[in-house]
C-alpha cells in the first residue's frame, strides 16, 4: 500500500519514548522540536502517493502498489525508476534529509535480493522487507557502537558494564538485548529501527554481533535526541532550512529489550554482521540514494552561490565567474557519477541488477572530500554580507525601522527585504547551527574518510590495473638483454 502523510503522522503517535534533555516528549508530531520536520516527512508521503507521481514513485507487485524504493530491480529501467524516486524525494527537501524514508528501505531491499547470505534466517530478512514494503514504513538505522564503548577491555578491567548493545539473554521466543547504538538519525520520525554493525568486530565480541529490527515504540527502547535545531530560530524567514528540515540525530538505548526471533537476522556471527552489507546489494542500493540526495543538495548550493553573487553584481567579476564555473562543473561531475551507476549496472544473483559499485563509492568519496570546500566557496561569496543584517525579521514589523532598513540595505540589484531573505537562506547553509551539523554529517555519514576510501580500494579491479603495467613491462627489456640477443648493434 501507499501510506498518506496523515497516516504517517498518526503512526508516530505510538507511545515512543523520546528525550530532549530531561523532557520526555509526549507527541513528536506536535512538539516544537520535531513537528515541522514531521510535517515535511508527511509531505513526502503525500507526494509519493499522488496519482501524478505513481508511475515513477511506486510500482505494482503481489497485487498491490508499493513505493519504488522497495523494488528489487531486474533491469536498468528498474534501477532508473528507483533513482528518479530518490531524486524526487531529495528535491522536496533539497537533499537536507539524509535519512529520508527511502534510505534504510534501500538497504533492506538490497538484502532481500540475496537473502541466502543470512543462512537459516533468510526468510526473516525477506519477511521483514515485505513488512516494510506492504505497510510503507519508514525505517531508520543505528549500526555503529557508541564511541565510549570501543575499548571493551577498559570496562572489563574496571568491572563496569559495557555500554554498547549486546545480547544478554535469550529464550524460545527471542533474544534480550541491552545497551546503546549510534546514530539513529531520523528515528524520532520513523516507524522502525534497523540495528546492526557496519564496522568490524573482534572475534571475542560475539554478543555484539546482533543484527535485528525493532519498532520505535518497543518496550524498553528510548531515543535520546541531540539538541534540536528547529527551536533555535525565531521564524521560517530567519532560518528557512532549520525551520523545516532538522531530521534529528539520536542515540538509541535498549533497556533489556526482548526481540522476537523473526526480527533477528544475524546472531553470534561476527563476520556476517558486517559483511552482509557487501555480500548483498544493500550498500550499493542504500548509498546510491546518498549520492542522489547529495546531488539535490549541491544544486541548491550552486543556485544560492550564484544568487548571492548576482545580488551585488559580483557575478560580473572574472574571479567570481571562475568560482561559479567551478561549482557548476562539480555539479556536472557528480551528475555524471550518478548516471554512471546506471549505465554501468551490474548483474546480481538470480536475475537482479544493482548500481555500479565503483562509481557509487567514487561518488561517495567525492562528496565526503568536497562538501566543506563547496560550502567555503559559498561562504567567500557571502563575505561579510550575511553579518550585516538586523537580528531578525521583527525590524520589518516596525514602520519607522522598516523604512530605514529598506532605504539603506538595498543594492542596485536587489531590495533590502529580498536580500535579507537570501542571506538568511545562505547562512543556514554556511553559518548556523544547522549548517554546522550538516558539515559534520557530510563528513561522517558514511564513516570516516579512510573507511570510504577503503571501500574504493576493495572494489578496484587491481588485477586489470596490474595487467596493464605487466603487459607494458613485458613489451621491452633492458639494453644488456637486447645486446645479448643481437637485436641492438
Amino acid at each position: 500500500m501507499l501510506k498518506t502523510g496523515k497516516e504517517h503522522l498518526e503512526s508516530l503517535r505510538d507511545g515512543r519514548r523520546v528525550y530532549v534533555g530531561r523532557t520526555l516528549v509526549e507527541d513528536v508530531t506536535t512538539h516544537p522540536a520535531f513537528a515541522r520536520a514531521a510535517h515535511t516527512i508527511s509531505r513526502l508521503y503525500d507526494v509519493k502517493a499522488d496519482p501524478a507521481n505513481r508511475d515513477v514513485m511506486s510500482y505494482l507487485e503481489d497485487g498491490e502498489r508499493h513505493s519504488s524504493y522497495f523494488m528489487r530491480a531486474r533491469t536498468r529501467d528498474d534501477l532508473a525508476r528507483r533513482s528518479e524516486t530518490h531524486k524526487r524525494i531529495a528535491d522536496l527537501s533539497h537533499g537536507l534529509l539524509g535519512r529520508s524514508p527511502d534510505y534504510v528501505a534501500s538497504f533492506v531491499t538490497g538484502m532481500a535480493i540475496s537473502p541466502e547470505v543470512f543462512g537459516d534466517r533468510a526468510e526473516h530478512v525477506t519477511a521483514y522487507w515485505r513488512h516494510l514494503r506492504d505497510n510503507d514504513l519508514y525505517a531508520a538505522h543505528a549500526i555503529v557502537a557508541p564511541q565510549a564503548a570501543r575499548d571493551p577491555a577498559f570496562y572489563e578491567r574496571a568491572n563496569l558494564p559495557i555500554p554498547t548493545l549486546r545480547v544478554v539473554g535469550e529464550d524460545d521466543n527471542g533474544v534480550i538485548v541491552h545497551g546503546m547504538k549510534m546514530l539513529a538519525t531520523g528515528a524520532v520520525l520513523a516507524n522502525e529501527i534497523w540495528i546492526g554493525n557496519i564496522l568490524p568486530l573482534a572475534p571475542e565480541n560475539e554478543a555484539e554481533s546482533i543484527t535485528m529490527a525493532v519498532p520505535c515504540n518497543a518496550p524498553g527502547v528510548s531515543l535520546w535526541s541531540r539538541k534540536p535545531l528547529a527551536t533555535t530560530t525565531a521564524s521560517e524567514f530567519d532560518g528557512p532550512l532549520s525551520w523545516r528540515y532538522d531530521e534529528t540525530d539520536a542515540m538509541v538505548l535498549f533497556d533489556r529489550v526482548h526481540v522476537p526471533w523473526e526480527r533477528v537476522f544475524v546472531h553470534n556471527d561476527v563476520p556476517l554482521s558486517r559483511e552482509l552489507y557487501f555480500r548483498t546489494p544493500a550498500h550499493a542500493y542504500g548509498n546510491h540514494q546518498s549520492n542522489v540526495r547529495f546531488q539535490s543538495k549541491l544544486q541548491l548550493l550552486v543556485g544560492v552561490a550564484s544568487r548571492i553573487a548576482r545580488s551585488t553584481g559580483a557575478e560580473q567579476v572574472p574571479a567570481v565567474r571562475e568560482k561559479l564555473g567551478r561549482l557548476a562543473s562539480q555539479e556536472a561531475l557528480l551528475a555524471g557519477l550518478v548516471d554512471g551507476q546506471l549505465w554501468g549496472a551490474e548483474a546480481w544473483g538470480d536475475g537482479h541488477v544493482t548500481y555500479n559499485r565503483r562509481s557509487m563509492y567514487a561518488a561517495m568519496n567525492w562528496c565526503v572530500e568536497h562538501y566543506s570546500e563547496i560550502v567555503d566557496v559559498l561562504r567567500e561569496l557571502c563575505g561579510g554580507g550575511s553579518l550585516q543584517f538586523p537580528a531578525d525579521w521583527s525590524v520589518l514589523a516596525d514602520e519607522e525601522l522598516g523604512g530605514v532598513f529598506r532605504e539603506f540595505w538595498h543594492t542596485p540589484q536587489l531590495g533590502a527585504v529580498e536580500r535579507m531573505k537570501l542571506h538568511r537562506l545562505a547562512w543556514d547553509l554556511v553559518g548556523s547551527e544547522f549548517a554546522g551539523r550538516h558539515q559534520q554529517y557530510e563528513k561522517f555519514y558514511a564513516g570516516a574518510g579512510f573507511i570510504v576510501r577503503g571501500h574504493n580500494f576493495r572494489e578496484a579491479p587491481w588485477d586489470r590495473f596490474h595487467g596493464i603495467v605487466d603487459d607494458l613491462l613485458a613489451s621491452y627489456t633492458h639494453p644488456a638483454d637486447a645486446d645479448a640477443d643481437g637485436s641492438r648493434s
